[in-house]
């Protein structure tokens, strides 16, 4: 029998929740290891976490970290920093070498940009030193016509508009997003783990599967040097699928915080910091004017993703949640984690979301993102009746 406990506490009106975390760990044998926190109009309303996750944990969250990147492009275009049809070139000039001078800032944020990667891939070292791999990427040409098609720049993204960002205001992602979100609001979400917080660190577990379901999954891994490949960031200098899912175990990823896949938090920090784009928390005005939460939710991207196929559709540096759930409105907005790990916010129902899990999810698929954020839904649907 399943003697996994599940820990923490709902508000009245969530028990719903909790009967749904309760049964996927029954399902699971408790070895996820995960935390869950929801937000409901600015009040922690899910607090949980089972199996080897601790309240004060914090886990490596993979591309949760492109909604903090997200959240700080928006804010430099609040304040009129940053002009999104603008080419990139426009900021960075040695960007628009390769065909790539009409790119503008919206076509990577929409990942339509092409420049997703190179040949080979980058190593753990490269990834974390940021101003290399955007050097790097402003050599490449485009691997398809910038603005027809998008693909996901799963590991670079990130180094791109960093890139942006340092040449627009003289500081990094990183610097902008400790100083106007994290310490401000004092979330559990870090681009750049402190020394000091390692104890609390806790590692992502490779995902387990049988020999049959590892030789299913290799024979459809794609090609390390096609466009999926250098998506992934696959290939001899790169990763191998499974790699991809440890990445944040290594210190030097922690401490630097890349800005498309470093972060490190807790359910809590990702649930927070996404309430605090849409609406009032702990007293604060939200972090996003209504102009800007409009520009960055609208649906910019749809079909077929070149690098990780259908259903993958992004609104602005975040992905659509409301086409990927569709008991979500059409304005909600988020990221998820490679290893399962999650973040959503919902304007339209005030709800914000934030999910992490120690044992990577095999394929990288993780089904149970879905059916707690519709717990989640459903709830506060009821209360707001």
């Amino acid at each position: 029998m399943n003697t996994t406990r599940i820990e923490g506490a709902v508000a009245p009106g969530f028990e719903t929740v909790r009967d749904e975390v309760a049964a996927f760990v029954q399902e699971t044998d408790g070895q996820t290891g995960s935390q869950l926190a929801a937000y409901h109009r600015g009040r922690l309303v899910v607090d949980l976490w089972t199996g080897d996750a601790g309240p004060e944990d914090l886990t490596g969250v993979h591309s949760v970290t492109k909604g903090a990147t997200g959240l700080v492009m928006a804010l430099l275009f609040q304040d009129g920093l940053v002009d999104l049809d603008l080419p990139v070139a426009r900021y960075w000039p040695e960007f628009g070498r390769a065909g790539k001078s009409a790119i503008t800032v919206r076509d990577v944020m929409a990942h339509r940009s092409g420049v997703i990667g190179i040949p080979g891939g980058f190593t753990v070292e490269e990834l974390v030193d940021e101003p290399f791999v955007a050097d790097r990427l402003a050599a490449e040409a485009p691997l398809w016509r910038p603005g027809t098609a998008h693909g996901y720049a799963g590991f670079t993204v990130g180094a791109l508009l960093n890139e942006v960002v340092r040449r627009t205001t003289g500081q990094t992602v990183q610097e902008v997003y400790g100083e106007r979100v994290r310490e401000p609001l004092g979330l559990d979400f870090h681009l750049g783990l402190p020394e000091a917080l390692e104890p609390r660190y806790r590692p992502i577990r490779p995902w387990t599967a049988t020999p049959e379901q590892e030789a299913a999954f290799a024979a459809y891994s794609p090609n390390p040097d096609g466009i999926a490949g250098m998506g992934y960031n696959l290939g001899e200098r790169g990763f191998t699928p499974q790699t991809v899912m440890t990445f944040p175990n290594a210190r030097i990823v922690r401490a630097a915080g890349p800005a498309s896949a470093g972060g490190v938090a807790s359910a809590r920090g990702i649930a927070k910091l996404y309430t605090a784009m849409i609406g009032e928390v702990d007293g604060r005005a939200p972090l996003l004017k209504s102009e800007t939460l409009a520009e960055f939710t609208a649906i910019h991207s749809t079909g077929t993703n070149l690098v990780t196929g259908p259903d993958s559709p992004f609104a602005l540096g975040f992905e659509a949640k409301g086409l990927i759930h569709p008991f979500l409105s059409a304005r909600a907005f988020g990221h998820t984690g490679s290893a399962g790990s999650d973040g959503i916010a919902d304007p339209l129902r005030g709800i914000a979301i934030g999910y992490t899990r120690s044992l990577a999810a095999f394929a990288f698929d993780a089904p149970e993102r879905g059916r707690f954020a519709a717990a989640v839904t459903a709830a506060a649907a009821k209360l707001d009746v």
